[in-house]
């Protein structure tokens, strides 16, 4: 296994680890993942970033601690391996885990700017610390002040000037701060999809990123989003 409604995580302090590294499970041992999940009936899997499956047989988490489940909602799950299930030829097929703690991450699209909704979407400061794609996430480890209002995050574009000079795609990350005061840095995960970006004529299209930090500094990032090898999606 390789290395949020808006939730606020705790700076996590921990690794990610492959569930391949022992060839043995232990009840101390326990690993962190981001995934979607998938429910059916009252079963409930999740599908890691790197397409491990996970079949939760045991929570360590109260029931009224996760009735906000949804399937395919993406969700960062902490675990420990049980077992795991074995094709004929040997390879594993699934890990029966149980399920330490669960948390919800922030998951949507792209969002048009408009007269309409240019003050709500924010010009508030955030830090981006981390970002990586996965299939056709794109994924964002953030940094931000506040204290005790919720915090809003979009990942925006302007349709009026929709490319740069190169013809990549022009997106920024914006953020409202709701008027919080910058009391406390908080660190948080979040995921937009970029399945509306895809273009007919070619399966990899070029995007640039831009966000502005505290220092009133813009820090601009390029992502190839190759969809070559993904499913069309469902809407």
């Amino acid at each position: 296994m390789k290395k949020i409604a808006f939730v606020v995580l705790a700076v996590l302090s921990v690794a990610f680890f492959s569930c391949n590294d022992d060839d043995g499970y232990s009840l101390g041992d326990y690993w962190l993942g981001f995934g979607i999940i998938k429910i059916e009936s009252d079963n409930y899997s999740i599908i890691l970033d790197d397409g491990d499956e996970l079949q939760a047989v045991a929570w360590n988490v109260h029931p009224d601690h996760i009735d906000w489940l949804e399937d395919g909602g993406r969700v960062l799950v902490n675990f420990t391996i049980l077992d795991d299930v074995t094709d004929e030829n040997g390879d594993v097929t699934k890990y029966l885990v149980k399920v330490n703690d669960i948390s919800d991450i922030l998951m949507k699209g792209i969002l048009d700017i408009t007269e309409e909704n240019a003050d709500s979407i924010g010009n508030d400061p955030i830090i981006v610390q981390e970002y990586w794609m996965t299939d056709s996430l794109l994924n964002f480890k953030l940094r931000y002040a506040g204290y005790s209002e919720t915090h809003f995050l979009n990942l925006v574009q302007d349709p009026t000037d929709p490319v740069n000079d190169d013809g990549d795609i022009k997106l920024e990350l914006r953020h409202n701060a709701n008027d919080d005061q910058d009391a406390i840095y908080f660190t948080a995960y979040v995921s937009f999809s970029l399945n509306q970006l895809r273009q007919e004529g070619t399966d990899v299209v070029k995007i640039e990123i831009s966000s502005t930090d505290y220092e009133e500094v813009t820090h601009t990032f390029s992502v190839d989003f190759d969809y070559s090898n993904l499913e069309l999606p469902n809407q």
